[in-house]
């Protein structure tokens, strides 16, 4: 009897390598050399970096620095700790490294749409007399709410302060928001995991640590996966309406099944959706998708292995209860509506079963 095929429905947490990006990273490995080796041959590796360099704030319309990392998180980790304000202001339902690397910062509240007040964060910094970083999630890797980056890129400068956008889950999908600093992830967007980059618009917003990327990095740079990254983001995005068809779709289904929708009033994304199954805890469903050959997640993929409820939910206002009943579903470039429909047919399935039970 043939293997069932599964259906992966967790593109937040990473995403399938597009061809492009395997080739070029396939190309990557001939230059082997070192990119800050003075020689002839580092010196040929050395250009093609920075040719990547500049393809990639090309293909983001970016026109500020690019530092290359190993990835968000070690992005995220030098935007916070290798800034130069002291006071840090962040929003509670930022991703669990963001939180990691804040410790003893503001918490900017949230409203029940998990969404950042403008006029609440203008009031936080009107009694700071110097510099502070505000940092803020363009889109919310759990509930794929979308900020107003706009309103609030404007209260920071309106109040001297720099703006902080992580944008993992939106790089690639929408245009950036002007922000001083933004970190972006390959793996979010068909590249390889393991890089990423802080992009930022004036590198004196940092104080310099290491011997690469301008002095702001130690380590050698992995060539063959920031070209990989790049091909990515160069890569057609034709998906979009697509996937807003698609997770509509969803989101009417689950609805009329007698599920709910996390932050339905909110602008959200439309490669993410965040699912309340009443009264079957998010392990249970997370265990019978597995099973029925579907892939999504709880939360974030670096916390779901976790028993301890949402932190994003819990900011939101969202009950312990309720929040331990939530899964997440995200669509990517090859989600179709056949798999979509099986979904459905899954999560009513499970629904069913649980109320009988």
């Amino acid at each position: 009897m043939p293997e069932q095929k599964r259906i992966y429905l967790d593109y937040a947490a990473t995403t399938p390598m597009l061809d492009v990006a395997q080739q070029a990273c396939l190309d990557g490995f001939a230059h082997w050399a070192n990119p800050s080796s003075p020689h002839a041959d580092g010196r040929a590796a050395g250009s093609t970096l920075e040719n990547a360099r500049k393809r990639l704030k090309s293909a983001l319309d970016w026109d500020g620095e690019v530092i290359f990392t190993s990835g968000a998180s070690e992005a995220i980790a030098m935007a916070l700790k290798q800034t130069k304000p002291a006071r840090q202001y962040v929003s509670p339902i930022e991703h669990d490294v963001v939180l990691r690397f804040s410790e003893g910062a503001a918490a900017i509240p949230v409203d029940l749409n998990g969404l950042v007040v403008p006029m609440r964060l203008n009031h936080m910094l009107k009694s700071e007399k110097e510099s502070a970083l505000v940092v803020v999630q363009s889109v919310n890797n759990e509930t794929g709410v979308m900020q107003d980056m706009e309103a609030l890129a404007k209260v920071a400068r309106d109040r001297g302060a720099i703006l902080m956008a992580d944008c993992s889950q939106s790089a690639g999908k929408m245009p950036l928001p002007d922000a001083d600093m933004i970190v972006i992830a390959g793996h979010k967007f068909g590249g390889p995991p393991g890089v990423g980059a802080l992009l930022i618009k004036d590198l004196n917003l940092l104080h310099a640590h290491g011997g690469q990327e301008q002095g702001y990095r130690s380590g050698t740079q992995n060539l063959p996966y920031i070209m990989a990254m790049v091909a990515a983001l160069e890569a057609p995005a034709n998906w979009a309406g697509r996937a807003t068809e698609l997770r509509a779709h969803l989101d009417n289904a689950i609805k009329t099944e007698g599920g709910a929708i996390i932050a339905e009033n909110a602008p959200r994304i439309a490669t993410i959706g965040s699912y309340h199954m009443p009264g079957v805890a998010a392990n249970t469903q997370l265990i019978k998708f597995d099973m029925a050959g579907f892939s999504v997640s709880a939360g974030s993929a670096c916390s779901s292995g976790t028993l301890k409820p949402s932190h994003v939910l819990e900011a939101m206002g969202v009950d312990e209860a309720t929040a331990r009943e939530v899964i997440r579903v995200s669509i990517g470039r090859d989600t179709t509506r056949a798999q979509i429909y099986d979904f459905i047919e899954q999560w009513k399935s499970i629904f069913s079963a649980s109320r009988k039970g």
